[in-house]
């Protein structure tokens, strides 16, 4: 199954989407920070990125546009899991190099078909 990064600074909403992942079979791993995460990325290239776009110091944005400049992590989907779903902020997300995003709060029941479709249409 694929090998999934979460980059989210908050303890309950990574422990959800770990748990809701790991029942389906993914590997997950995450990280709390987005430094440790472009980190962690370098180091053993996930399939998927989920990245929180509001977190202190380096947010989501500059994160991805981080791991865009990475060479060897540029085919990577990055998604943002995100509250940001005002007019304007998938506009926003899709500008700074995510391929989409999931709203929070997730739906457990539909999450792992989200990532899924993201993963199955990375390449498309």
């Amino acid at each position: 199954m694929a090998r999934v990064l979460y980059i989210e600074d908050d303890d309950k909403n990574r422990l959800l989407v770990e748990r809701v992942l790991l029942a389906e079979g993914y590997d997950v791993v995450s990280a709390a920070s987005a430094r440790l995460g472009i980190q962690m990325a370098e180091i053993d290239p996930p399939d998927i990125i989920l990245m929180d776009i509001n977190m202190p110091g380096m947010d989501g944005f500059m994160a991805t546009a981080a791991l865009r400049a990475i060479p060897h992590l540029r085919h990577i989907p990055i998604v943002a899991v995100t509250a940001n779903v005002m007019k304007g902020d998938m506009e926003g997300i899709l500008a700074a190099g995510c391929d989409g995003y999931i709203p929070k709060p997730i739906d457990v029941d539909r999450f792992p078909e989200e990532v899924d479709y993201f993963l199955q249409n990375r390449n498309a």
